[in-house]
């Protein structure tokens, strides 16, 4: 068994595929076949089920999955610490943010490590909190911001950001800006994320507690997706500002408070506690608290620039 063998292996395995995985990684794909092969012969296990559509993981491949990412993850950190001889952070650091933060620090992020880690790689995913969770336990995220995370044995966390959300509408319809109770939150037709999704769950939870159920008039996951049918009229949001104030059209809605409690969500910085952060990791956790930090400053003036004003 070597690394290679290693490294093609999750690679296929991720990828579902050896044609994806050989022009991925530019090698040939018999080659990359011979290599997964010789591995689970050395195994004794078959760890791939080959089909016309591509590859699933045995059983026997899910648990070295996990084992083959752990030890690739491991090296990658023996590395960076030799690297750290030369007297400069490297190494690479995956790093994932969820679609109502991704438009507003993707670029920041990419330009203060590019300044202050020129000899690390970094690498962006945006996607949902439940995703990146499952990414993070699994060695295909080394830190991910994730809104309302739950108490794990399987991840670090800390929360660095609280934001307020909002009944979001479209201005043409509903022009009103004063506060809307949470009670009268459950009368109001909802675009609404899938289940498991943060705020959805925060949603329910609030209006549990005053013995109500959210009236969901649609369900559909991604934040663009879902104030283009605020605005096509099908019902209305409850999301961060932040949210439309990156969207194309800004001035197309209007946002009103939610009282009688206030909903907040939380935004955490995660880190797998099964595998020790790196200093390139802890360095690139350090800029994107300085940069939500900054953000939610930011924030705050826009949001009190935005049309909305509360009511007197």
């Amino acid at each position: 068994m070597d690394l290679k063998q290693l490294e093609y292996f999750v690679r296929v395995a991720e990828l579902q595929s050896f044609t994806r995985a050989s022009i991925a990684i530019d090698v040939a794909q018999p080659a990359l076949s011979r290599q997964v092969r010789q591995l689970e012969v050395e195994l004794r296990h078959n760890l791939l089920v080959r089909n016309g559509r591509g590859v699933t993981l045995t059983e026997a491949g899910e648990l070295f999955l996990e084992h083959a990412r752990g030890i690739l993850h491991q090296v990658e950190h023996a590395q960076e610490s030799l690297g750290r001889l030369r007297g400069a952070l490297a190494g690479r650091v995956a790093v994932g943010l969820p679609p109502s933060l991704a438009k507003r620090l993707t670029v920041p992020l990419s330009r203060a490590f590019r300044q202050r880690l020129p000899n690390a790689t970094l690498s962006i995913t945006e996607s949902l909190s439940t995703a990146m969770q499952a990414a993070l336990i699994a060695g295909r995220l080394d830190i991910a911001l994730l809104y309302n995370l739950a108490p794990s044995n399987e991840l670090d966390s800390e929360v660095i950001l609280e934001e307020e959300l909002f009944l979001i509408s479209p201005a043409d319809v509903d022009g009103r800006r004063d506060p809307v109770p949470l009670q009268a939150l459950a009368d109001v037709p909802l675009v609404i994320p899938t289940r498991p999704n943060a705020i959805r769950s925060i949603v329910e939870m609030e209006l549990a507690n005053i013995s109500r159920r959210p009236l969901v008039a649609m369900e559909i996951d991604g934040v663009s997706a879902i104030l283009d049918l605020v605005l096509d009229g099908v019902g209305h949001a409850v999301l961060p500002i932040n949210a439309i104030l990156t969207a194309s059209q800004p001035q197309a809605f209007v946002a009103r408070r939610i009282v009688g409690p206030e909903v907040r969500s939380r935004l955490a910085l995660a880190t797998s506690s099964q595998r020790p952060i790196s200093p390139t990791q802890a360095a690139v956790a350090g800029l994107i608290r300085e940069l939500v930090a900054h953000a939610s400053a930011e924030l705050s003036s826009q949001t009190t620039a935005f049309q909305y004003q509360p009511a007197e």
